[in-house]
């Protein structure tokens, strides 16, 4: 057995089981566990790709099961956990939203994996890991907190459907890889900042869900008000 492939291929082998996992556990109403595989998740699929880079083994045929783990733990999952959590009693609205995410998942994937030869510096649109960690760690929170989303009438729905969109969207988001080519905004450092901050302390009852919520939270938002400043930047 080649080792250097074995590895890479059970990082990512493991991404999907933990999206597996994730969807039991949630099937099952423990949306604790169903919040934390899909973290789990986040962690094996950046195993993968490090590890097959560190071993020079990185093929096409790795990249292809990387996608479609991450369909899986990161489309399919957190929308089949927030319809456990509170979609199911939105109706159509609720059906609407979680088919949209998992299909704006599925046009992420599609379209980085066309682009990846293209777009260089910066991610465009929110990675689905990203989306999906979103929507898996306010659960967390959510559920730690005993907070029902359900009172804030349709702003969950309304929020995962726009998290939905980032994902498919033209955003630009920093690589943080040390070849960003994308200029991040002082206005949206502080920005940033803040609301991480202030998702800390409005959660600090349950501070490490809180901190899930606010690393993946505020780099969301981070893509969107520094788009808006290179907008504006441009123009003037």
């Amino acid at each position: 057995m080649d080792y250097r492939r074995f590895l890479p291929n059970l990082c990512t082998s493991m991404n999907l089981v933990f999206g597996m996992c994730s969807i039991l556990a949630t099937y099952h109403g423990n949306l604790i566990f169903g919040s934390i595989f899909i973290l789990l998740a986040l962690i094996a699929d950046g195993l993968d790709g490090r590890t097959a880079r560190f071993f020079g083994v990185a093929s096409e045929m790795g990249k292809e099961m990387d996608s479609l783990c991450d369909l899986g733990s990161f489309g399919i999952a957190p929308a089949f956990l927030a319809w456990v959590l509170v979609l199911q009693h939105h109706g159509i609205i609720g059906i609407a939203v979680v088919i949209c995410f998992a299909v704006c998942g599925m046009w992420r994937l599609a379209r980085f994996n066309v682009n990846a030869d293209v777009v260089h510096g910066y991610f465009m649109g929110l990675a689905i890991p990203a989306g999906g960690n979103c929507i898996a760690m306010t659960t967390l929170l959510f559920v730690s907190l005993g907070i029902d989303p359900l009172q804030f009438g349709l702003v969950y729905p309304v929020l995962m459907a726009f998290v939905g969109w980032l994902m498919v969207s033209h955003v630009h988001y920093p690589n943080f890889k040390g070849d960003g080519a994308e200029r991040v905004y002082l206005i949206s450092k502080i920005a940033s900042l803040v609301l991480f901050v202030g998702i800390l302390w409005m959660g600090r009852e349950a501070i490490f869900p809180a901190l899930g919520v606010a690393v993946f939270v505020t780099y969301a938002s981070l893509g969107v008000i520094n788009s808006l400043l290179a907008v504006f930047a441009k123009r003037g």
